[in-house]
């Protein structure tokens, strides 16, 4: 891999979950300093890209490593690990142990790493892009406190001791990021702080993007809060009894708000570059290594989703026919399809497709779209290896729901797979057909549930070899005369047999 490889940051975002959207910011920031640093930087939701080095934020809520086996993957930890920390799933734990890692915080540092000189620390501080370019001033904002984040009984206790003071701390009723949260944060003469765990480890991200916007902060502080330095004079920070004192007495005073320009002030002046330069000299390092371990071949994918946008499976070949939705690679299944097919996608490079080599294949809610079913079915079957599975996820006939979108042209009921399992004679298939492995109803939840409150149904269609006597009624049926080309040479006739090409004396 090039010295000078594209950086990629890829989000993990769980499907439809809005938290995971707070990674933009830290993705933001990473972007931006590398850019300064001379990089070509792109940015997606779960897709990696091919010959790029990928900045994996999120992970921790489940990454497939098969989507890891032909990329160079650094892992941006942002969470709060180890005693007192959050309680994470052994196989991100695992995760970190054996990747190239990036974390925000050396007190993470004991909770996976055999070697924390092994893992370099970028702090997220001073984002300039954040700066309104009118701000109001905190004097005139009608926001008095702001809080932000998730609710524990730790967070509300110190909330409450607050409001005991007689102030009213504000909150989100919903989840909120980007610039729609941002449009409060500005007009808050101050954004509450509090720690969420008991390691108290302090929250970096958050509290610097406050304060980037132009916002104080105002935070807890414990025996066991390490904050970076540069938060040191640019947090107001309290402990124990003194939070009762400073909201009855000194919050919202000329001098709290002298001391605030003054900390916004202070906090711009904080520049992590050299961090951030030997992150880059790192991923490189590692990218150029693991180039190496990347099979340079054509990659043969055994996993197929038939959609993309928001049902985009990592490691899995997403396919879809329209752009937008960003696809592994753009292929319209429900067309004629000529195997092997070989193709350049831009999240795994080559790519090499043969008949037999797939073991799933997943549409969920994909069918109801398809003009020629047949085509798209018959391709499908042509992919898969004996026993591979179709999984299928479709609206059901009966339902209020199946017309509903106007860009679906059927809906489902329980004949509508005779023709490939029974019938499969008469969409011109032979020696392979579909059988019915496992099927169920759906409600309007996704829910199972029984037949008549279905919305949806969800079946397994498993690629079989048909029977001799299933061949037999498909050469009965079918009009093609199904005869192999038998070898043979052209043959000489005896002397004694006259030539087919002399002419026959006809006696007149």
């Amino acid at each position: 891999m090039s010295p000078t490889a594209d950086i990629h940051l890829s989000i993990c975002q769980p499907l439809g979950s809005p938290h995971w959207l707070g990674l933009l910011d830290q993705a933001r920031y990473y972007r931006w300093m590398f850019r300064r640093l001379g990089a070509n930087v792109t940015i997606a939701k779960n897709r990696l890209r091919h010959g790029a080095i990928n900045f994996v934020f999120g992970a921790h809520d489940g990454f497939n490593p098969a989507a890891a086996e032909r990329h160079a993957c650094v892992f941006v930890n942002l969470e709060q690990l180890g005693e007192g920390g959050r309680q994470m799933h052994p196989s991100f734990i695992e995760l970190l142990r054996r990747s190239a890692v990036v974390d925000y915080d050396a007190g993470n540092l004991a909770a996976y790493a055999a070697d924390p000189a092994d893992v370099p620390v970028a702090p997220i501080l001073y984002a300039p892009y954040l700066t309104p370019a009118k701000p109001i001033p905190l004097e005139e904002r009608p926001i008095d406190l702001l809080f932000i984040g998730s609710m524990n009984e730790r967070r509300k206790a110190w909330i409450d001791r607050i409001e005991a003071c007689g102030l009213n701390v504000a909150m989100f009723d919903g989840a909120l990021y980007s610039a729609e949260r941002d449009a409060y944060i500005v007009q808050a003469k101050a954004v509450v702080n509090a720690h969420y765990y008991e390691s108290c480890r302090f929250e970096q991200a958050r509290v610097s993007h406050c304060l980037s916007l132009g916002t104080p902060v105002i935070s807890e502080r414990t025996l066991l809060t390490n904050p970076h330095e540069a938060f040191e004079d640019s947090v107001l920070w309290l402990q124990g009894g003194e939070l009762e004192q400073f909201f009855a007495e000194d919050f919202g005073t000329p001098a709290y708000y002298e001391a605030m320009y003054g900390a916004l002030e202070r906090f711009r002046a904080h520049d992590p570059i050299e961090a951030y330069a030997d992150v880059l000299g790192f991923a490189r390092g590692f990218a150029g290594e693991r180039a190496k371990q990347i099979d340079a071949g054509p990659w043969r994918p055994t996993l197929i989703n038939l959609g993309s946008g928001k049902d985009y499976q990592a490691g899995w070949l997403n396919l879809d026919i329209v752009a937008r939705t960003q696809p592994d690679l753009l292929l319209n299944l429900a067309e004629p399809l000529a195997l092997p097919l070989r193709a350049s996608t831009p999240t795994q490079g080559e790519l090499l497709l043969e008949e037999g080599s797939v073991e799933l294949i997943n549409a969920n809610n994909v069918l109801e779209h398809v003009p020629d079913l047949v085509t798209l079915m018959g391709n499908c079957l042509a992919l898969l290896a004996p026993g591979g599975e179709f999984r299928i996820e479709v609206p059901y006939e009966h339902a209020r729901s199946a017309w509903q979108d106007p860009t679906h042209v059927r809906a489902f009921n329980e004949n509508s797979w005779s023709y490939y399992t029974d019938w499969f004679w008469y969409l011109g298939w032979y020696e392979h057909r579909f059988e019915i492995a496992d099927s169920s109803y759906l409600d309007e939840r996704v829910q199972p549930c029984e037949q008549g409150k279905a919305a949806f149904m969800r079946l397994t269609l498993r690629k079989i070899e048909t029977t001799p006597a299933e061949r037999m009624h498909a050469q009965a049926m079918q009009p093609e005369v199904r005869l192999p080309e038998d070898e043979f040479e052209l043959a000489v006739p005896p002397s004694n047999v006259r030539s087919l090409r002399e002419p026959m004396a006809v006696n007149g």
